[in-house]
């Protein structure tokens, strides 16, 4: 089974740990970063979306059009923009990038943060337009004959694109969450289903779930699954356990100061993707073979905020328990982003991929 390996877009050095220096978008940061993970073995990167956020399109385009073999991954909500709208913007970077797109569709979880946008839908509600949007640009980046749309959402009339992706059919259509309607929406239309670092058990529940989702929308595959995490990775194990607690350190001062994010509440997030963060951290700071806790706890759970802490050989090896469970798209973010990514690249990713390759080659040999 192939592995995979995201990283993350930033454009700029800010994180939890670190406060920007200088502009959103700082354009020198963004292709210095990506490169760095075009060269340490990286598969893909994630172009974030905020309210007020640098637009991750024309930034994924530029480093598409600075980079050669970089998948991209661009974050896309569907109340910023009309579906047919979407549909051209993705297949023309799907253009620039010579067939290196995928979106990640975000329904949004948390009320405030989709207002900021004239987002004022139900949670539920949110998830059934955004099922509607991806079927409406499918249907567009694949059609050639005009076509309309009658829907809760959407209605149009006689549309038809001249501008296609590369990507046959379509760029792939990455999705996530972790409450039923999530589970309903994304095991029904997404070719990869995205969760968050949680222990061995509950994800595997989570991808069965996601299974039995895709099962009941009539689908006779199933979507490829990510998990993604935090590496905190160093020498030793006590070098790394240092690092850990230094980290969280440096979070609890970070919060001190600066916000940490306009898009997550650190108490009492809506999402269940983080109350279910939130809840594991209340179980304990360390669970099976590395997965840390605190970091998650202390930002509120939001996003990606659970560790996997220790030597890139420990690392390595807890991320293929995850890769056991059939997991085949692993995310990984630092703190420190541009040094963690050349880290986790040079040390961690090298491992996976050597063991991969040999259960592969076992497989087809027995």
């Amino acid at each position: 089974m192939p592995v995979e390996f995201l990283g993350i877009a930033a454009t700029n050095e800010g994180s939890e740990v670190t406060p920007r220096a200088g502009a959103s978008f700082d354009k020198e940061y963004t292709l210095r970063l990506a490169r760095a993970h075009e060269d340490h073995g990286w598969d893909r990167v994630l172009f974030a979306y905020g309210s007020g956020s640098p637009d991750p399109s024309p930034a994924a385009a530029y480093v598409a059009a600075h980079t050669e073999k970089l998948q991209i991954l661009v974050a896309h909500r569907p109340n910023v923009s009309y579906p047919t709208f979407a549909a051209k913007t993705f297949a023309t970077l799907d253009r620039i990038s010579d067939g290196r797109l995928a979106v990640h569709f975000i329904t949004g979880g948390n009320d405030h943060e989709q207002q900021r946008e004239g987002d004022f839908l139900t949670k539920d509600e949110r998830y059934a337009r955004t099922r509607e949007a991806i079927q409406i640009i499918k249907r567009a980046w694949t059609s050639h004959e005009p076509f309309g749309h009658e829907g809760t959402h959407y209605r149009f009339n006689d549309f038809v694109s001249d501008t296609f992706p590369v990507q046959q059919p379509h760029p792939q259509v990455s999705f996530g969450g972790s409450s039923p309607a999530a589970y309903a929406a994304g095991g029904a239309e997404a070719d990869i289903y995205c969760l968050w670092g949680e222990p061995l058990a509950q994800t595997a529940e989570q991808i069965a779930s996601v299974k039995e989702a895709a099962r009941a929308a009539g689908r006779t595959d199933v979507p490829r699954i990510q998990v993604a995490f935090r590496p905190i990775i160093a020498p030793t194990e006590e070098l790394a356990w240092e690092k850990a607690h230094r980290t969280l350190a440096r979070i609890r001062a970070r919060k001190s100061g600066t916000p940490l994010s306009r898009r997550h509440p650190l108490r009492n997030p809506e999402n269940t993707g983080s109350r279910r963060l939130l809840a594991v951290a209340a179980e304990g700071d360390l669970h099976d073979r590395a997965l840390w806790t605190p970091t998650a706890a202390e930002t509120g759970g939001a996003g990606n905020s659970t560790a996997l802490v220790g030597t890139p050989e420990t690392v390595a090896q807890a991320l293929l328990d995850y890769y056991d469970l059939g997991v085949e798209i692993l995310s990984a973010r630092g703190y420190d982003l541009l040094d963690d990514a050349i880290d986790f690249g040079r040390h961690v990713i090298p491992i996976v991929r050597e063991e991969v390759a040999r259960r592969d080659a076992s497989h087809q040999a027995a």
